[in-house]
């Protein structure tokens, strides 16, 4: 027989047992009890551990072996054979089923899986009779051909089986545990998936999903390490937590009470009095630095914006408290020197017709057509192939930059196009990647990012960073000649974001340089995340075969260039850049903003008829002023 072996042992069966047949099987996952499981009230028997037994050899025959694959999904487990009962070879039962009476009083074939050389077996054996034992909670069962003590304590430590097949039809809101475990559960309000069944479990009352949650947690392990986990929460199978079960979609719909997930879920394995330490040092050291910040603002002449801390609830304070240490001072000081000696503001298409004069062997020129058509040309393909190269051995960080006016009329829009510059990318396990968005957006993209499996990236080299942004000034300054920051509430200083220009300083704030330099890269690519991004795999390539410090793509020369930018940098002098961060060039943008102010003690709603205050903008070509033209190479995409 095709795929049989031989099996061979020092000791047989005994001679009443010759025509069982013996199934060697290595499982890969535990079988399920034929446990049921109901969001209304169900009398369940608990499963108890299920211990192996190698007692039970067999005799010298053929057998036929079967793959775990074909054979670990036939069977549901109903119990074990806990003890010998009597002299006449009867065995004792502690089930594992909601049906113990079908299983263990009506005659017929039942499984028997035991443990032998290390090696999961699986015998057919006749049920010939059971009656229940209620005081033990188990049940008596008689086995064909089993007629001793001795050869009943072969068996002792089997576990009893019947096929997949044969479990009975449940009522409807009534079902399988192992049909549960497994299943996705979201959320019915958002859609948004919480998690994966991982296991179910009667506790006398209603039943319990223990479910997976799909987002990693920070964990603080007893040596003071963090650690990631995906975090496990219960929640009650009751329809009214759990009104929808599709078993043919493997999806629940939950609708949790408010803190339910977040029940039993804790972040610090750590006493409590070690936890109320860490605390008070962290509260510590933000007071600490709260200081410092108002002190730069006091400095500034900006009092006016801790009024708020006077007033309203603990949350509100803190959520001032929070923007205002996030308020870099040094970057509004820069920024307010634009209004104080308005200077012109730097314009790309002056620096390509300097660039276009000076150096115009640089300028190279390919049209959109030989970039997606198939017969490349020899020099294209030859930049090409260098950026795969470094690419694939890891010297390449991307930076993708979110503009907040892509999520304006849909959400979905910039998220789809995130979604599409990241499965495009190559080689994404060994590439560093840096996510700039809106402040408004982290929580979205942080969830896409682990929902996708972080789309082949290592998470161990990605950082999802808020946009850079600096607070709104009014443009008619004070008696003491200054422009006060606007506040949009009490509690909320009015913001906005610097544009592309930011991501230099954000890069120096969280010193992420010196993170890049270590893991060996030489190349970070800065670009919009938008459409039309096609040429810009062959930049990295021409900037490195021209030994420049800096590469551009543009289309047709000038069109949106501050929307949509794909940058080249060395890592070299783009770690000059973030340590020359307070010297970015800004440009001052009269704009009308609503915003609130303390009139008489009061706070008073504001809206101007006419421009009133100053939004600073920053853009990322501003930074090329410092770069010599002989260290810069431009690629322009041409129709």
């Amino acid at each position: 027989m095709e795929g049989s072996t031989l099996l061979c042992a020092s000791t047989s069966l005994p001679t009443s047992l010759p025509l069982l047949h013996y199934y060697p099987v290595k499982f890969l996952t535990p079988f399920k009890p034929s446990k049921c499981f109901s969001r209304r009230t169900l009398t369940c028997i608990k499963p108890h551990p299920i211990p192996i037994s190698s007692s039970l050899h067999p005799t010298t025959a053929t057998q036929e072996t079967v793959e775990a694959s074909d054979t670990e999904s036939q069977y549901v487990e109903i119990g074990y054979i806990s003890s010998v009962h009597g002299l006449q070879g009867e065995v004792r039962v502690k089930p594992s089923t909601d049906f113990p009476e079908l299983r263990f009083s009506e005659p017929g074939k039942r499984w028997l899986k035991q443990q032998l050389l290390g090696r999961e077996i699986i015998q057919e054996v006749e049920l010939l009779e059971g009656r229940g034992h209620h005081g033990q909670k188990s049940w008596i069962v008689k086995f064909n051909d089993v007629d001793k003590v001795e050869q009943a304590q072969q068996l002792v430590g089997s576990t009893i089986l019947v096929l997949d097949e044969d479990r009975p039809e449940l009522e409807e809101g009534d079902f399988y545990a192992r049909d549960l475990a497994g299943m996705r559960v979201m959320l019915k309000e958002t859609g948004e998936p919480v998690g994966t069944v991982v296991n179910v479990f009667d506790v006398g009352g209603n039943d319990l999903l223990q479910v997976k949650l799909d987002s990693s947690l920070e964990k603080i392990d007893k040596n003071g390490n963090l650690k990631s986990e995906a975090p496990l929460v219960w929640i009650p199978f009751v329809e009214a937590i759990v009104p929808h079960v599709d078993l043919n979609a493997r999806e629940m719909i939950i609708t949790p009470p408010k803190g339910l997930l977040e029940l039993n879920v804790r972040s610090d394995e750590r006493s409590k009095k070690e936890r109320r330490q860490l605390e008070w040092k962290e509260r510590k050291k933000f007071q600490k630095q709260l200081i410092a910040a108002k002190k730069k603002l006091c400095e500034m002449e900006q009092k006016h914006v801790f009024d708020g801390l006077r007033h309203g609830e603990k949350a509100q304070r803190n959520l001032l408290a929070d923007q205002i240490l996030d308020v870099n001072s040094q970057l509004l000081q820069v920024a307010l020197q634009t209004i104080e000696t308005p200077s012109e503001r730097w314009q790309f298409s002056k620096f390509l017709t300097a660039f276009d004069t000076e150096k115009t062997k640089d300028v190279f020129k390919v049209s959109k057509g030989c970039l997606v058509s198939e017969g490349v040309k020899p020099t294209i393909s030859k930049i090409a192939e260098r950026r795969s190269a470094l690419v694939s051995s890891g010297k390449v960080a991307n930076i993708l930059v979110v503009e907040g006016d892509m999520l304006k009329t849909s959400d979905s829009e910039g998220t789809d196009s995130l979604i599409q510059r990241l499965v495009e990318m190559e080689n994404c396990h060994t590439t560093p990647l840096i996510l700039i968005c809106p402040d408004n957006t982290i929580e979205t993209f942080q969830n896409l990012m682990s929902n996708n499996d972080y789309f082949g990236f290592d998470p161990e080299k990605v950082w999802i960073l808020e946009e850079e942004k600096l607070p709104v000034v009014n443009s008619s300054p004070g008696e003491n000649k200054k422009h006060k920051i606007l506040m949009k509430s009490p509690w909320e200083i009015l913001q906005t974001p610097v544009g592309s220009g930011g991501v230099i300083s954000l890069l120096s704030s969280h010193n992420i340089m010196e993170s890049l330099a270590a893991m060996g890269v030489e190349y970070i690519e800065i670009s919009s995340v938008d459409q039309r991004h096609i040429g810009g795999e062959n930049l990295l390539g021409l900037v490195d075969s021209s030994e420049a410090h800096v590469g551009i793509k543009t289309f047709n020369g000038i069109d949106g260039v501050d929307n949509d930018f794909y940058l080249v940098f060395s890592i070299n002098f783009l770690t000059q850049l973030t340590k020359r961060a307070n010297k970015l060039t800004f440009h001052a943008v009269l704009r009308s903003n609503q915003h609130v102010e303390m009139v008489d003690k009061e706070w008073a709603d504001i809206t101007p008829s006419s421009h009133n205050s100053y939004e600073f903008r920053s853009s990322i070509y501003s930074c090329l002023e410092g770069c010599s033209l002989d260290k810069v190479c431009v690629m322009e995409i041409v129709d």
